[in-house]
């Protein structure tokens, strides 16, 4: 059987173009990632409004408390008596939902950054 050269790379006229114009960096995300940057009308949150944030952490003495003091930072009006705790299986894990009163955007990701960036958290959601 005759060996087949692997197939070459496509030339450079025969891939897509970039968009033309310089666009605006997107912000950084939690993870490094850049967010896509979405105009206000066609954001899906409409601001202000409740909104939930799911996180989970290992099921030690403080953790509740010191994700209460972040959410608070960024709604001062928030109400730890909101919390809803659920323990994993196992009782290893809690997950908290904390309800926030989101006010823009910019505040909605300062908060999912400090969240993600606490060393007692494991995911947000």
């Amino acid at each position: 059987m005759a060996d087949v050269p692997p197939p070459s790379p496509p030339s450079p006229s025969s891939r897509p173009s970039p968009p033309s114009g310089p666009s605006p960096p997107s912000p950084p995300a939690a993870d490094g990632r850049t967010a896509p940057d979405i105009p206000p009308e066609r954001s899906l949150i409409e601001y202000p409004s409740l909104f939930p944030i799911k996180v989970m952490g290992a099921a030690v003495a403080g953790f509740e408390a010191a994700m209460v003091e972040v959410a608070q930072r960024f709604d001062p009006a928030f109400d730890a008596a909101t919390v809803e705790r659920r323990a994993s299986s196992g009782g290893n894990y809690v997950g908290l939902t904390l309800t926030v009163n989101a006010t823009s955007r910019e505040q909605l990701d300062a908060l999912y950054r400090a969240l993600t960036s606490h060393p007692m958290v494991k995911v947000v959601l």
